[in-house]
């Protein structure tokens, strides 16, 4: 429902290609540079990608306009991926630094009242509302247009799971026992919440991290696979805060960008759907539904977004997993949470699950994978709207695995992405470009003007969006 799988792209960038391989089996995808860098305005994200024996560059970019970029070549030693580290190594960086780790997630509204502002938050986004240049100045009115058509619906979807997102809360639980877990492991670090669209938002987060010192910090994503639209997102937030901000020049920090590939991740997952198959009287008949969270098509297709293949070959890891322990149920993947009059990835999950009913399947497993805490999108879209339709279309056995939350296993593996990403923490170089600042600087009466008369092309631009393919060619 509300989160970021909600998202409405009226007009993409120009296509950018991303050479990406289907296979990330014994993958460990630690970014090496420092943090992504501006290019005249546009987003650009270096990544590194390093197999078992060698390395391989990736370039992402989620640009308006394509720029050649030259990297340098990195061996495998250069990138310091620790397959099995060293605890006196651990204690040695404990003691001479002080480290963070920057927990990032989408946020949920806290009570009822806090539902339009964060959707607010969330289509004001450029990352998930993705507006041509030449509509810049609507980007605030759409949202705020979309965020009051939108609060009715929402709010009985949050009153329904009890008033409120958990997600801050599992958040937060997850932090202490990342914590405790690098403990264990002879690593004490300071656990920092960053959330996208509320409370406590990266910022807040990001200034606790200068109150408190830290001289060497790994940013982690709470989303297994990457996308421009949730890790991206907040990627670009912290870039712009890098980029601006003195403290952090020179800062060591490194950013993992995907982990859904990782043997605890996927063992993890393996665990709880092999646990919940057996609560089904026939287990071997149980058809295991993958739903994650959706994007538009244009997101991948002209944005180079690596987010579907990197959920195929998730969900191919973990039915690999899954076979190796003698489980061999059929399976299938499919998107939720689509809004909007864009195509979004398909199959789509509450068309998948009528069209499964038709044809005869009594018993579906719902996985929840692209989603490591329950929120919105499990408690009420998955185990109400969607079990619902289940039943409603003749399939008689309903389940739905956990999302892994405080999983002790997950936590642990987690514990361990840090503790390997630490040695790949690079200096931050500060650049500032003034050219790329652009926000406007309006009077009070000129933001008036554009909120009155922005709001009306914005009612139009939602609900007739094939009017921006008129502009689209001038725009970009």
């Amino acid at each position: 429902m509300d989160s970021i799988s909600m998202q409405t792209k009226l007009l993409s960038s120009q296509p950018t290609n991303l050479p990406i391989s289907h296979k990330f089996t014994n993958l460990s995808r630690i970014k090496t540079c420092a943090f992504p860098v501006r290019d005249d305005c546009s987003f650009k994200l270096v990544l590194h990608q390093n197999y078992s024996s060698a390395s391989h560059n990736l370039i992402y970019l989620p640009q308006r306009r394509r720029h050649a970029i030259a990297t340098n070549a990195h061996s495998s030693a250069d990138t310091c991926i620790i397959d099995k580290y060293d605890s006196d190594q651990v204690h040695s960086i404990t003691k001479q630094e002080r480290v963070g780790v920057l927990l990032l997630n989408l946020g949920g509204p806290d009570n009822l009242d806090d539902v339009q502002p964060f959707l607010y938050n969330l289509f004001a986004d450029p990352d998930i509302i993705r507006l041509p240049r030449l509509f810049k100045f609507l980007q605030k009115p759409l949202a705020k247009l979309i965020s009051v058509l939108r609060a009715p619906k929402s709010k009985e979807a949050y009153a329904s799971i009890g008033g409120g997102s958990p997600l801050l809360r599992i958040t937060n639980e997850q932090a202490e026992a990342l914590k405790k877990a690098l403990q264990e492991k002879k690593l004490h670090a300071d656990i920092y919440v960053g959330m996208r669209y509320w409370h406590p938002f990266t910022e807040e987060a990001i200034d606790q991290i200068k109150k408190d010192h830290i001289t060497k910090l790994v940013i982690l994503p709470l989303y297994p696979q990457f996308s421009i639209s949730t890790s991206g997102s907040s990627i670009r937030v912290l870039n712009d805060i890098f980029r601006e901000d003195g403290y952090f020049e020179g800062l060591p920090i490194s950013i993992i960008e995907s982990w859904y590939q990782r043997d605890g991740y996927i063992k993890s997952m393996a665990d709880l759907i092999q646990k919940e198959l057996l609560s089904f009287p026939n287990s071997d008949e149980v058809m295991i539904f993958f739903s994650a969270h959706g994007v538009p098509v244009s997101y991948v297709e002209e944005a180079g977004d690596p987010y579907k293949v990197q959920m195929e070959d998730c969900v191919s890891l973990i039915i690999h997993e899954l076979k190796s322990r003698g489980v061999k149920n059929s399976h299938v993947l499919a998107y939720q949470s689509r809004v909007g009059p864009v195509q979004w990835l398909k199959p789509y999950t509450d068309e998948l699950i009528v069209e499964l009913g038709q044809q005869g399947v009594k018993s579906l497993l719902a996985v929840p994978i692209s989603f490591v805490s329950e929120h919105i999108e499990t408690l009420e879209e998955i185990d109400m709207e969607y079990k619902e339709l289940a039943l409603e279309s003749g399939i008689e056995n309903w389940g739905r695995v956990p999302a892994l939350n405080c999983t002790s296993s997950f936590i642990s593996d987690l514990a361990s992405l840090v503790i390997e990403a630490l040695p790949t923490a690079t200096a931050v170089a500060r650049a500032r470009n003034n050219n790329c600042n652009d926000k406007d600087e309006l009077d009070i009466m000129q933001y008036v003007v554009k909120m009155l008369f922005g709001s009306v092309i914005a009612f139009f631009l939602l609900f007739f969006p094939r009017l921006l393919a008129l502009f689209r060619n001038s725009s970009l």
